[in-house]
């Protein structure tokens, strides 16, 4: 995945925080019951660029985590009051707990059950008895659709970046689906490039979802977002 490595840098001009606010103003509504009155720590799994969290961390003390350290690069721009830890969401141990662990969109490049029934087990290691989880995947098997979209940015550094997103599901009788990017990158100087890159990306039944997280030791419930996607709201038994 090229886009999250090597072309890190290039991420406030595909996906920039103003992109999420009507997203972060759902998931504080689902949070604000964890927390009352005041502001508790989360711990985000697989952070990216930290456009979700820039919308969070005023309500709450937040650890970043991600495996990509250009990523994380790109977060610390945007939330230089943040911890950033590099880190992988299958073995993640930071040895404290957090009153609310949020799993954004990167949930769906585990692609095998194992991955994903361990990115729980981390999600548990780091969530106070009582806490709350909530999990925000694209989509799961059952509402997989095969779509095209384009956009992009322009910054205010002279650059500026458009795509155009292809996902498809080569085999249906899998747990995966494809998605392809072709970027036109336009630098300050008015050269332009094009690259392309290429994920695969795990969309797994419901019922495994629910089944995975309560085995993981959470009491679990799952809700439609205004966008009709399954949000996964777990908390943590004692």
């Amino acid at each position: 995945m090229r886009f999250y490595q090597e072309f890190a840098d290039w991420w406030p001009l595909l996906s920039p925080p103003s992109h999420y606010v009507e997203e972060a103003k759902d998931a504080l509504a689902m949070l604000d019951a964890s927390t009352p009155g005041g502001h508790g720590s989360l711990l985000e799994l697989g952070s990216g660029g930290g456009s979700l969290a820039f919308h969070l961390k005023a309500r709450f003390q937040m650890t970043l985590s991600d495996l990509s350290p250009g990523m994380l690069e790109v977060s610390r721009a945007v939330n230089p009051e943040c911890e950033h830890v590099v880190g992988d969401m299958r073995t993640l141990r930071l040895g404290r707990l957090f009153d609310v662990v949020l799993i954004h969109d990167a949930i769906m490049y585990l692609t095998d059950a194992d991955s994903l029934r361990a990115a729980f087990r981390t999600a548990a290691a780091h969530c106070r008895p009582g806490g709350r989880l909530l999990i925000l995947p694209d989509c799961v098997r059952e509402s997989f659709r095969a779509l095209v979209s384009m956009g992009g940015e322009d910054g205010a550094d002279g650059r500026s970046l458009r795509y155009l997103e292809w996902s498809w599901d080569p085999d249906p009788a899998d747990c995966s689906f494809e998605t392809a990017y072709a970027f036109m990158l336009r630098s300050a100087d008015g050269s332009l490039r094009v690259e392309t890159d290429r994920h695969v990306e795990g969309p797994f039944a419901r019922a495994d979802w629910l089944r995975w997280i309560a085995e993981a030791g959470f009491g679990v419930r799952v809700r439609l977002d205004p966008w009709q996607r399954d949000v996964f709201i777990g908390k943590r038994e004692a």
